[in-house]
């Protein structure tokens, strides 16, 4: 077993990512270990038990350097985020959330002089100029939604910290990420996971952008590789530290469907873009990794048909998702209430 001379904090533990990272990093470094951090949302049973929990607003800083130091915390991976779709709705929230709350994490870390801090980027930070079909690693930065300049100012803010101050920031442009463990909370792309539990729950799934909108995705699994591969990568190796592009795969909503198809022959979707469309519209279709792979090695593991097959194979259906309208209703309840998503991140 991995061992740290201090703790790891988890903030925004509690979401889509957060939650799977904090069992990887428990199962990785022992779960006492771990601590978890969550706000809002109630955590699991498993995720409350298996570790230390803590209820952390990380807009608070001295809540934050109470927690760093009561914990004896050296390294923080900061997954507390107001996700894109959400932030549109309430963008000074996402904004204080996103920002202050990050620089609050960074300063922290610097006082306290931990030895590592992960704050996870989106494809969100590329705008409707940027290339459609390869994004680049390196171009200009003019995202129109709240949710990418606040992923925008967050890669600033960490290449600051990391060359004034010797503050060792990584981060990764996440793409759409697909897991069958934890419900999506209020993200663009959480069409690409809703559409699972429909498919197994009724048969159906209406989804909110067109059958030819393209994204990059990625299987959790993935994910939480690249994450743990990029923090275990010798720091002289990056030249992107807290901006690498990452990528899975690449789909539209209809080859997606296409594919369920194969396992669910009566599988159908329908479709009623809205709002969200225009966040979709504005990203783009592909990103380039090459400096990934080339840094640290970066290479998915997951294509199309693995990523379907293993989310019709592990999908369990909870009580909270017990017929057609369950899914559609648990996002409207976060985009009546984004606030809700606080712990959560894409």
């Amino acid at each position: 077993m991995a061992s740290l001379e201090g703790r790891i904090l988890v903030t925004g533990a509690v979401g889509q990512i957060g939650s799977e990272l904090t069992h990887a990093l428990r199962a990785r470094y022992g779960a006492s270990q771990v601590v978890a951090a969550g706000h809002i949302k109630e955590p699991s049973a498993a995720l409350r038990e298996g570790g230390p929990f803590t209820t952390l607003d990380v807009r608070d800083m001295s809540a934050v350097q109470r927690v760093v130091e009561q914990y004896d915390i050296e390294v923080i991976y900061h997954m507390a985020a107001i996700l894109s779709a959400s932030g549109e709705k309430q963008p000074l929230l996402a904004w204080d959330v996103n920002v202050n709350g990050l620089l609050n994490v960074l300063e922290v870390a610097r006082l306290e002089r931990l030895s590592k801090v992960f704050v996870p980027s989106s494809m969100a930070v590329y705008g409707p100029d940027a290339p459609r079909e390869l994004a680049p690693q390196r171009c200009v930065l003019q995202p129109t939604t709240m949710y990418g300049i606040s992923k925008v100012a967050g890669e600033a803010m960490g290449d600051l910290y990391w060359r004034r101050f010797g503050l060792d920031v990584r981060g990764i442009r996440y793409p759409g990420v697909v897991s069958h463990q934890t419900l999506p909370g209020g993200g663009t792309t959480d069409y690409a996971v809703e559409v699972f539990y429909a498919a197994e729950a009724c048969g159906h799934y209406q989804c909110f952008v067109r059958e030819d909108t393209v994204l990059p995705m990625m299987y959790m699994e993935d994910c939480l590789r690249a994450t743990m591969e990029l923090m275990d990568a010798p720091r002289s190796a990056l030249r992107y530290p807290t901006s690498y592009n990452v990528s899975g795969l690449s789909l539209s909503m209809e080859e997606l469907v296409s594919e369920i198809k194969q396992h669910l022959p009566g599988f159908s979707c329908s479709y009623a873009p809205d709002e969200r469309q225009l966040i979709a519209d504005s990203w783009p279709q592909r990103l380039d990794d090459a400096a990934a792979l080339a840094d640290w090695g970066w290479s998915p593991a997951f294509g199309l048909s693995e990523l379907v097959d293993e989310m019709l194979k592990e999908i369990c259906f909870a009580s909270e998702i017990a017929d057609c309208g369950a899914v559609g209703q648990k996002v409207e309840d976060l985009m009546q209430h984004p606030v809700a998503a606080l712990a959560a991140t894409r």
